[in-house]
């Protein structure tokens, strides 16, 4: 089982070694989506990876396509001063690679297309030499759709075609693909360790894979696609029983309000988000995943109902019970305000303070935990291809958002997770977009009339980490995402 387990005195994993994984493929074909993803990956589980982009590192030293010259983009014959500004960001990406190894850094993917043997074959054997192992990895894509959805959902929008008319961005980005498919040699040769995937993720093919860490990277990619969808989070509705883990309660009217409320909201921003995408609704599944405790799973109950002023019913939703999304046991602590924990648990509660993700209290599960159990979730997540919702409990979620928008481990327990709030994320090639939307003030969203239970603190409290210890991953780097009102 893998999670943000731990880091060593060196800061890498025993006997893995360190790894540069060599991306080779076409424009387009998904390398930096799944480069993005399995850097999310490896750093949830506890292993300093960071994503050097070619692209990103070219748009940032001299600006974006128009700055280039005209043959920038094109193989064959060059202008020197093209040749010489091509072997700067080359040689300055290269660096970038050396410098993160050089501070501990365990995998490097060096996001790029790569597409000739001589060029793959250099670098390879440069780092080879320095005694890092080399993996390539090659994204084959048929698929036109697939292709093209690429170009429109991530190059168009890219900082190359700032302000450009989006069927000429097309035009010319197809114009690259074409002059690279001229010059392109897939991976034949066999120097080195390679994993080829096909359409990201339809097939996989796996040579000379070794070792604890290479195969959980295969394993990873053997769990994703590219399918543009969306996920949302809402904690479940009040119980009858707020305070007490033991007691598997039913909810509580304004619960079962709060579940008609919760349905209503799901539907109208899916509904907006359609329309402004141009989807067609009769096309997208929402599948929702609640734990197996009441309170969470009949929560869900409404989108499986018809009320009396609905005009049918409810069409293409699935409701999946996941045992392992129940929330975090607090053991002897269960039912107690954190004045009592202080009171009749002094010195567990002094350790909780210095560490809240990793300390575990008497008969209970810490952060770290929970994240362990969830890591079978997260992997169904990947999987995942139809707009999700998850309702939960805060502590789970917690968890889920930072494997998503790649918070520090150390971070889980101070994320605000409020009853009432429908958090929206959008996984996407360069990053994580997420916004929440505030629905609901009725009982357990506030103390006011009612609200939230003080005595479930785990559930309604995020506890302050700031200046508490953290991880050595956790002080480098965290993965790149656009978050908004979390």
């Amino acid at each position: 089982m893998v999670a943000p387990l731990y880091t060593t005195a060196s800061g890498l994993l025993f006997h893995a070694g360190k790894i540069l994984v060599l991306t080779v493929g076409l424009p387009a074909r998904g390398k930096t989506h799944i480069s993005r993803a399995l850097e999310r990956y490896l750093r949830w589980t506890g292993v300093k990876t960071q994503v050097v982009s070619l692209g990103d590192y070219r748009r940032k030293v001299i600006g974006s396509a128009q700055n280039l010259p005209s043959d920038y983009f094109t193989l064959g014959d060059k202008s020197p001063e093209t040749v010489a500004l091509r072997q700067k960001v080359s040689d300055g990406c290269e660096q970038l690679i050396w410098d993160f190894f050089n501070a501990q850094g365990q995998v490097v993917i060096y996001d790029a297309n790569n597409g000739t043997r001589e060029r793959r074959q250099d670098i390879a054997e440069r780092f080879s030499a320095a005694g890092i192992h080399v993996i390539i990895l090659e994204s084959l894509c048929d698929d036109e759709d697939i292709i093209l959805a690429n170009i429109r959902s991530v190059k168009i929008s890219s900082p190359d075609y700032r302000s450009w008319d989006p069927n000429k961005a097309v035009e010319d980005y197809y114009r690259r693909i074409r002059d690279h498919e001229v010059h392109y040699e897939p991976v034949e040769e066999t120097d080195f360790p390679f994993i080829r995937i096909k359409n990201v993720g339809e097939q996989i093919m796996v040579n000379n894979i070794r070792g604890y860490l290479q195969s959980r990277i295969v394993f990873f990619l053997m769990n994703i696609h590219n399918r543009f969808r969306t996920i949302y989070f809402a904690r479940s509705g009040q119980s009858l029983i707020e305070h007490s883990y033991k007691a598997d309660s039913d909810l509580s009217p304004a619960g079962w309000e709060y579940a008609e409320r919760l349905k209503d909201f799901v539907l109208e921003r899916r509904a907006k988000s359609f329309e402004q995408r141009g989807i067609d609704p009769s096309t997208r599944k929402l599948v929702i995943w609640t734990s197996a405790r009441r309170r969470s799973h009949h929560s869900a109950w409404p989108f499986l109902t018809t009320g009396p002023d609905d005009p049918s019913p409810p069409a293409k939703v699935k409701v999946m019970e996941r045992p392992q999304m129940s929330e975090i046991n607090p053991g002897v602590w269960d039912g107690l305000t954190p004045d009592e924990v202080r009171k009749y648990y002094p010195d567990e509660w002094n350790r909780f303070v210095k560490d809240p993700y990793a300390y575990r209290a008497p008969r209970a599960e810490s952060y770290h935990d929970l994240c362990v159990r969830l890591e079978p979730t997260l992997i169904e997540l990947e999987r995942q291809k139809e707009d999700l919702l998850i309702i939960g409990h805060a502590s789970v979620i917690r968890c889920i958002l930072a494997y998503l928008i790649g918070l520090p481990a150390s971070e889980i327990p101070a994320i605000e997770v409020a009853r009432g709030d429908l958090v929206e994320v959008v996984p996407t090639s360069y990053g994580v977009f997420s916004q929440a939307y505030h629905f609901w003030d009725g009982p357990g969203r506030s103390g006011d009339g009612g609200g939230t239970d003080e005595r479930n603190f785990y559930e309604n409290y995020a506890e302050d980490t700031k200046g508490k210890r953290r991880s050595e991953i956790d002080e480098n780097e965290v993965a790149p995402a656009a978050v908004a009102a979390i």
